[in-house]
């Protein structure tokens, strides 16, 4: 018995909250097809069978509306239902949910003035579809063994998993490097500040590497979503090389920006994630975004010091900030703390001797 025009309304609105935005919507069928899945299981299936298939998944009322005639299902979805239909010529229907299986061999009729630089008839019918509709859409090629995702007219094809693997194993390399030569100019940078002769060519360094760092992690964590259940110990060697990397970024930045407030920082992230490589050598350009525009590449930069702060054991979560606010900057700190501990006191700062013993051990002096 086919399904009622209720039924499928409350199908896909019950796994639509909000409306996401195209980049969130690839992501999600990134995950959708990702080994371990039923879907994929299904979409597996099919290439072994050497068959070709023409699957939508979600929007199902602008689906059904592009489209007629099939066989009206309203069964449970499974990978080998999804598997056996697929012997049949016309696209198969699936609720956003993957729940149901809604229509067999239906007959999908797209506007054909929707652009599309794909040549083979299914390949065009799908990517008009995704432009037509919110659903994700599956064409697998018969002849070529291909597998191509559509969504929004964007087209990503499925990779097995030794292919992923070879990506992940060059980024894992890359990632590795990035992180040992960050740690050896973080290490650099502490004593430069405490020495206060940090300049705008050292930080510019440093802000370079982080960005290595983070697209590097970026671009491994794609990797890891198309792998699925087979990506848990890659994402372990992630997190092992990024570590607190991410927090320490967003407290450099607050450390030398004109605007030190986090919300700026994080602004002033994302602005430097879409810079291009020349543009992230530029002392100019990173000196234009965090907020100075009379600096050159030897200008002297002075640090607040949260940085250095959040890394010394006493210093206890949000005590670095309130010291901040109080000396001003580091070099204030460390020129103030062991002729006036007491001021520490009042901030609730426990033991000012073993703050003050730490950051000059950082420093190399006694």
């Amino acid at each position: 018995m086919g399904a009622t025009e209720h039924e499928i309304k409350h199908s896909d609105a019950a796994s639509q909250v909000k409306e996401k935005t195209k980049e969130e919507r690839i992501h999600d069928a990134v995950v959708a097809t990702a080994p371990g899945t039923s879907l994929r299981r299904a979409l597996d299936m099919i290439i072994a069978g050497n068959m070709g298939a023409l699957i939508c998944v979600g929007d199902t009322d602008a689906v059904l509306a592009a489209g007629n005639d099939g066989f009206p299902l309203n069964i449970s979805f499974t990978a080998n239902r999804l598997f056996e239909l697929s012997k049949m010529d016309g696209a198969i229907v699936i609720d956003k949910g993957m729940t149901q299986i809604y229509r067999a061999n239906f007959c999908l009729d797209p506007d054909p003035s929707l652009p599309t630089s794909e040549t083979g008839m299914r390949h065009r019918t799908a990517a008009r579809m995704s432009l037509l509709t919110k659903a994700m859409v599956i064409s697998v090629s018969e002849r070529r063994h291909v597998v191509s995702v559509f969504v929004d007219g964007h087209r990503f094809q499925l990779r097995s998993v030794p292919e992923i693997m070879s990506s992940v194993n060059q980024l894992l390399v890359t990632l590795q490097n990035s992180r040992q030569t960050l740690d050896r100019s973080l290490l650099r940078l502490t004593t430069l500040e405490l020495d206060n002769y940090v300049t705008l060519g050292d930080i510019s360094e440093v802000f370079y590497q982080f960005e290595v760092l983070m697209t590097s992690a970026e671009q491994l964590q794609k990797c890891i979503d198309e792998l699925g259940s087979e990506g848990k110990t890659v994402d372990m060697q992630r997190d092992e090389f990024v570590g607190d990397m991410d927090e320490e970024y967003d407290l450099m930045i607050r450390d030398y920006a004109t605007d030190s407030s986090e919300e700026h920082a994080k602004e002033i992230r994302v602005k430097f994630h879409a810079m291009n490589n020349k543009d992230l050598r530029s002392t100019k350009r990173i000196a234009e975004l965090l907020g100075y525009h009379d600096k050159t590449e030897d200008s002297i930069m002075t640090p607040l010091g949260l940085r250095t702060l959040s890394r010394v054991s006493v210093v206890r979560e949000g005590m670095a900030e309130k010291i901040v606010d109080e000396y001003g900057s580091l070099q204030e700190l460390l020129d103030d703390i062991q002729d006036n501990p007491s001021r520490l006191d009042s901030l609730g700062v426990k033991n000012p001797s073993l703050l003050a013993a730490s950051l000059y051990r950082m420093w190399g002096k006694h």
